[in-house]
């Protein structure tokens, strides 16, 4: 059985300002790769944090049945929100003292998880890792055309 990987991440000029996400899905078996899909997309105006949960959600969304996989990202928050601080902000009826920001990505991150078997992991952003920054550079793609000047 291939291995599924998906390697996300969000990005954002200015915060908020104009931001786009990038996912890669990678099915291998052992160190051949099998098939590979690239998703991204933007917002004119968001956060950082929107933009890296909109990547993992993307990326479960576009599974077409329930499979194992292993969400590779670069942010903590999303990493910790959805491995630690979910179970919690469930069961207080998704609210948290102070407020619960992005709570509405935060309902479909987790809808998406339960479809699937996830493990999480988070690697170190813009270190080298090569399809983390595939990601990246996926989400810059995603957000240019929102940034001033662009041309439509």
């Amino acid at each position: 059985m291939p291995a599924l990987f998906a390697y996300t991440d969000g990005a954002c000029s200015g915060n908020p300002g104009p931001g786009g996400w990038g996912a890669i899905l990678i099915a291998r078996e052992g160190d051949r790769v099998l098939k590979t899909r690239e998703l991204n997309g933007g917002e004119a105006l968001t956060t950082n944090n929107r933009m890296e949960l909109l990547a993992a959600i993307a990326a479960l969304e576009a599974l077409e049945r329930p499979s194992q996989i292993t969400v590779v990202t670069d942010s903590a928050y999303v990493k910790d929100g959805i491995t630690k601080w979910v179970h919690g902000w469930k069961r207080n009826g998704w609210t948290k003292k102070g407020g619960l920001k992005n709570v509405e990505l935060w309902q479909r991150l987790d809808a998406a998880a339960a479809r699937h078997r996830v493990t999480w992991e988070w690697v170190k952003g813009h270190a080298g890792h090569p399809q983390n920054e595939r990601a990246d550079e996926l989400a810059r793609a995603g957000m240019a055309p929102f940034k001033p000047g662009a041309v439509a």
